[in-house]
C-alpha cells in the first residue's frame, strides 16, 4: 500500500500524434460547435420574441434547444483549446465537473422529451381539454421536475464513479472524459456499484422510453383517422420533428452505453464518440427548421424584420450624409 499511486489527474489520448492533424481536428470541433452554437440559440431567440410560438409545445422546445447548447459546451470548447494547443492533461477535478454537467443536462433532456411526448398527445387526442390540462402552472412543475431530477441522478452518479481514488492508470483512451472510460480505471468496488446503479436507472429509462412510445402510438393512430388533410398534415409537422430528435437522442444514448471501450486510440472510437456528443445538439436546430412549419415561419419572419431594420438604417445614415454633405 506504501507504493501505491493515487492519480490526480488524466492523461487523454489522441487518434493522431501529428501536430497538423490535432489542429485539423481542433478546427473541426470548433466548426461543429459553432454551428451547434448558432442553431440552438437562434431556436430560443425565435421562440422568445415571436408571440405567435408563445404556447406550451415550443416552451418545451426551447429548453431542449438550451439544454442542446449546454450540453456541447461542456466538451467541445475544452477539446478545441486541447487539440489546437496540444494539451492532453485535464485535472481531477475538470474530469468528474465534465462528466457531471454532460450527464446532469443529457438526464434532463430525456425527462422533457417524456414531457414533449404527453403534451403532444393531450393536444391531437384530447384537443378540447388541452388548455384545462396543460396549464402554465403544470409547464412550471413539469421544468422544475425534469431539472430537479436531472440534478439527482448527476449528483448520485458522479459521486458513485469518483468516490474511490483512481490507482490503477490516468489514461484514459477517449478525448474527452467519457463515463466507459471512467469504469474503465475504477476500482473493483465502484465498478459494482456503478453495475447496481445503472440496472435501477435503466428501468427508469425504459419506462420512459414506454410511455414515449404509447404517446407516440396513440397519436399517429388518432392523425390517420382525421378526414382533414389540413390538420393532418398540420399534426405531423408538429409531431414528427420530435419523434426524429427522440429516435437521435435514444440511438446516440445507445451507442454511448453499450459500444464497446475502446482500450487504445482509434479513429472509430474518435468518430463514435463524436456521433453520441455532438450530431444530436447540432443536427436537432436543423430538424426543426426543416420540418416545422411554424418555427420555419418565425425564422423568415425574424429574419425580415431584420432586414427591413437594416434598411431603415441605412436609409437614416444616408439622409444624414446627404444632409451634411450639403
Amino acid at each position: 500500500m506504501d507504493n501505491l499511486t493515487v492519480f490526480t489527474e488524466f492523461l487523454l489520448m489522441d487518434v493522431t500524434t501529428s501536430q497538423e492533424l490535432q489542429v485539423l481536428q481542433g478546427v473541426l470541433f470548433l466548426v461543429i460547435y459553432l454551428g451547434a452554437l448558432t442553431g440552438n440559440l437562434l431556436t430560443v431567440t425565435v421562440i422568445v420574441t415571436d408571440t405567435r410560438l408563445h404556447s406550451p409545445m415550443y416552451f418545451f422546445v426551447s429548453n431542449v434547444s438550451l439544454l442542446d447548447f449546454c450540453s456541447i459546451s461542456v466538451i467541445l470548447p475544452k477539446v478545441t483549446v486541447k487539440s489546437l494547443t496540444g494539451s492532453k492533461t485535464i485535472s481531477l477535478a475538470e474530469c468528474a465537473a465534465q462528466i457531471f454537467l454532460y450527464v446532469f443536462f443529457a438526464a434532463i433532456e430525456l425527462a422533457f422529451l417524456v414531457v414533449m411526448s404527453y403534451d403532444r398527445y393531450v393536444a391531437i387526442c384530447h384537443p378540447l381539454h388541452y388548455g384545462l390540462i396543460i396549464t402554465p402552472s403544470l409547464c412550471s412543475q413539469a421544468t422544475a421536475g425534469s431539472w430537479a431530477s436531472g440534478l439527482v441522478y448527476s449528483a448520485v452518479h458522479t459521486g458513485a464513479l469518483f468516490r474511490l481514488p483512481f490507482t490503477k492508470t490516468n489514461v484514459i483512451q477517449q478525448y474527452f472524459c467519457d463515463v466507459p472510460q471512467i469504469l474503465r480505471i475504477s476500482s473493483l468496488d465502484v465498478q459494482f456499484s456503478e453495475f447496481i446503479f445503472v440496472v435501477v436507472c435503466t428501468c427508469f429509462f425504459l419506462a420512459s422510453v414506454a410511455f414515449i412510445f404509447t404517446s407516440y402510438i396513440n397519436i399517429f393512430s388518432t392523425v390517420f383517422k382525421m378526414h382533414s388533410l389540413e390538420a393532418r398534415n398540420k399534426a405531423i409537422s408538429t409531431c414528427t420533428p420530435q419523434l426524429a430528435i427522440l429516435l437521435l437522442f435514444l440511438i446516440s444514448g445507445v451507442v454511448a452505453v453499450l459500444g464497446p471501450t475502446a482500450k487504445k486510440p482509434s479513429l472509430k472510437n474518435l468518430l463514435t464518440a463524436m456521433f453520441y456528443t455532438t450530431v444530436p445538439p447540432f443536427v436537432n436546430p436543423i430538424i426543426y427548421c426543416l420540418r416545422n412549419r411554424e418555427i420555419n415561419a418565425a425564422l423568415w419572419r425574424m429574419f425580415n424584420r431584420f432586414s427591413g431594420f437594416s434598411v431603415k438604417i441605412f436609409q437614416t445614415k444616408t439622409k444624414i450624409s446627404s444632409v451634411i454633405g450639403k
